[in-house]
């Protein structure tokens, strides 16, 4: 694991930037729409996040974009003018290392926005040199993407150019003082790419630290050709969103992948009551004992693409707490969603919206009507986890 050994205790504030601070209206939370939510907002929070104890920022993409998210991006080098600038991208590293933390952020190699204006080109002009840097299966209109959303083609990184654009711009932010990313959708890059990447980063930056997403819920059969992983088809078939088989295939290329697996193990055993205490923890020790110690596994009840534990909980705190205390007693870094400690939940389950069910998920944080006890609760855990570091 080499310099990233200042992840293995981190306490991660994940951190939707739309939707966090400073955005100016509520009224149209559930549209997909930029709600004003930006980077000096989250500078401004910083003393309520040190106060609570979180040694490290994880932040949504920043980078300009064509939707609100920030998933859609159209240019990797510059910060979006919904969130703010250049120096305030700079300014807010500068904070978070001020106050001895540490911030990470979301990086998507593996698409772009279909606004992006090399794949406009790509499309508008058959022999551009931008038509090798996408999946054209037949020109224009047909292209392979991310999974099945057309608005998200997938980029060619077996182009040099195209390997090296991406490269780069991962290069350009942490020159300005990222700490790291958490690395979207790896499962659809190749493991080459993901190769020559990691050697590329880590040559220059040898203690960022580098998390995958590997994920496989919701995928179809027929979206397998878009994601590259060993056995994809068996793994579809048999492993399930999250199985160990996904996870352990990052082991020697990445410094560990989120633990998609304890969130559905522990979201069964709480929050859905399917299986017992006996067999959760049986099942949480086969997991762990898959993985190196060196590999790192961060814990997460929830995120911005599931249905909030709490609200899948009944809104019931008291499996919150029984949730969280469980996840702060895991010997990995523990993650935690904005808003889960102050006890927002949601109306609707996601998966009952027939589109951006998401948001529900995703509303803004709320800073007037906090659960002054549930904060409590938070910090002290935090507080414990702290005192009792794991080596």
């Amino acid at each position: 694991m080499g310099g990233v050994d200042w992840f293995k205790n981190a306490i991660i504030y994940h951190i939707l930037i739309d939707r966090f601070a400073a955005y100016t209206a509520m009224d149209n939370w559930d549209k997909p729409v930029f709600l004003g939510g930006n980077i000096r907002g989250i500078t401004e929070k910083l003393p309520y996040l040190q106060n609570l104890g979180v040694t490290t920022l994880w932040i949504s993409p920043f980078y300009k974009t064509s939707t609100y998210h920030g998933y859609h991006i159209t240019d990797f080098y510059q910060v979006d003018p919904h969130f703010g600038t250049n120096k305030d991208i700079k300014n807010l590293i500068d904070a978070v290392h001020n106050l001895d933390m540490y911030i990470i952020a979301d990086f998507v190699p593996n698409h772009c926005s279909k606004e992006h204006p090399f794949f406009k080109e790509a499309q508008q002009n058959k022999n551009s040199k931008y038509r090798d840097w996408f999946y054209f299966t037949k020109w224009p209109n047909s292209y392979l993407c991310f999974l099945s959303i057309g608005d998200l083609p997938k980029i060619n990184l077996q182009n040099q150019e195209a390997r090296d654009h991406i490269i780069n711009a991962a290069k350009h932010w942490l020159s300005q003082g990222f700490d790291g990313y958490r690395l979207d959708h790896v499962i659809g890059p190749l493991h080459s790419f993901w190769k020559h990447f990691v050697k590329e980063i880590k040559t220059e930056y040898p203690n960022v630290v580098l998390i995958g997403e590997a994920w496989m819920m919701g995928i179809k059969r027929h979206e397998l050709n878009t994601i590259n992983i060993h056995h994809r088809f068996l793994k579809w078939l048999f492993g399930g969103a999250a199985s160990d088989n996904l996870l352990i295939e990052y082991i020697g290329e990445l410094d560990g992948v989120l633990d998609f697996k304890f969130q559905g193990l522990i979201r069964a055993y709480i929050a859905h009551s399917r299986i017992s205490r006996q067999r959760f923890e049986k099942a949480i020790k086969q997991h762990y004992d898959h993985f190196p110690e060196d590999y790192l596994l961060p814990t997460f009840l929830d995120n911005h693409d599931m249905n909030r534990f709490l609200f899948d909980c009944g809104n019931n705190k008291e499996k919150l707490r029984e949730a969280a205390t469980i996840q702060f007693s895991i010997n990995q870094p523990a993650i935690i969603y904005y808003g889960t400690e102050i006890g927002m939940t949601q109306n609707k389950s996601i998966w009952n919206i027939p589109t951006c069910g998401d948001l529900q998920a995703r509303q803004p944080m709320n800073w007037k009507q906090q659960d002054m006890e549930l904060l409590y609760f938070y910090k002290k855990l935090i507080e414990q986890r702290k005192n009792t570091p794991y080596q």
